[in-house]
């Protein structure tokens, strides 16, 4: 399944300053039932968001209309305990490109490339200035730059470079999974495969 081409994205972004969110705090368990990737984005932080009965609460950053954006900063530690794919899925679905952290846990980082959603690991003091200037004014757009590996406050222009392996890189700027880069190469593939001996 192939997924929005990413390059440069610019966008405020929701602060969401809790360390160690765990994905099933991104999403809870009893939402795991479904088997396609869609609607995920209903449930993203579930029981942060709503009630009991079902009604939002009203302190929590995504019902707050004074956020918005693609991006989602994240305290330290974001997408820690089960492996579980839906909750880089919810992300996803509820609309955000890209999360922003001072460190991801390893499977849920791998599970957001798989599938569009760019985990841009900053440092903690690159961090703590995000979510400030967020604080200040929450309409502050950050600039992700995918082709150069940057992100920048583009109020002040404070920047800092970020790691990404080169595959992984390249599908997420032409939009690919596994599998659309396999048939990208369906040709040489194929060309290969016509040289080796019966």
């Amino acid at each position: 399944m192939a997924y929005d081409k990413f390059n440069i994205l610019r966008s405020s972004a929701v602060p969401l300053p809790i360390e160690n969110v765990d994905t099933d705090q991104i999403i809870p368990a009893r939402f795991l039932k479904a088997t396609k990737r869609e609607g995920f984005g209903d449930n993203l932080f579930r029981d942060w968001r709503y009630n009991g009965d079902d009604t939002p609460k009203a302190d929590f950053v995504l019902n707050n209309p004074t956020y918005s954006g693609k991006i989602l900063v994240g305290g330290k530690n974001f997408g820690s305990g089960s492996s579980r794919e839906h909750a880089a899925w919810a992300v996803y679905d509820y609309g955000f490109r890209a999360v922003v952290s001072s460190f991801f846990a390893d499977i849920f980082k791998g599970n957001c490339l798989n599938i569009g959603v760019l985990p841009v690991q900053v440092s903690p003091e690159f961090a703590d200035t995000i979510f400030s200037a967020i604080e200040a004014d929450p309409n502050t757009e950050l600039e992700i730059n995918l082709p150069a590996q940057t992100i920048t406050l583009l109020a002040t222009g404070q920047s800092e470079s970020f790691a990404i392996n080169g595959y992984k890189k390249n599908n997420m700027i032409n939009g690919f999974d596994d599998i659309d880069y396999l048939q990208s190469m369906k040709e040489e593939i194929v060309s290969f495969a016509n040289q080796l001996p019966y």
